[in-house]
């Protein structure tokens, strides 16, 4: 099983940026939680991070190729990104939405996500719990 990690705009901060929010953790801190539970389950992961919304548009167009579901972090693009939904929506690959904070506590702005209408599921405000959930809600569904 391959699964393509994508995190979004600003995640390469984390750990300096609003740790009230966001928490401690680096984003290599995630990617290692990630790499150890994915081998549990025999999974391959790449992980792809960029704050360009055309670079992350590119890499979803080109994941049917390679992988067999996202585990995606859209980051601020959740709440702004039509682009983004359409390259999910065009490649047809199962994936799973995670937000490190609770998206619907916070700013108005943020309680909207162009993405989860068609993601398998969305799970927000467990902070690094969030991905890892969500990559076992991935294997869980690839593997049934």
């Amino acid at each position: 099983m391959r699964i393509l990690v994508i995190h979004g705009p600003n995640l390469n901060l984390l750990g300096k940026r609003e740790p009230e929010i966001y928490g401690t953790l680096s984003l290599n801190d995630i990617n290692q939680a990630l790499e150890t539970l994915g081998a549990e389950f025999g999974c391959s992961l790449r992980f792809f991070q960029s704050n360009n919304e055309g670079l992350l548009v590119d890499e979803i167009q080109q994941a049917p190729e390679n992988y067999d579901a996202i585990l995606i972090n859209p980051a601020a693009y959740t709440h702004t990104s039509i682009a983004l939904r359409d390259s999910l929506s065009a490649i047809g690959l199962p994936f799973v939405e995670v937000h490190l904070s609770n998206i619907h506590r916070r700013e108005e702005f943020r309680h909207h996500s162009y993405l989860a209408p068609l993601a398998l599921g969305q799970i927000s405000g467990f902070g690094l719990d969030s991905y890892l959930l969500g990559l076992r809600a991935l294997f869980n569904y690839i593997k049934n």
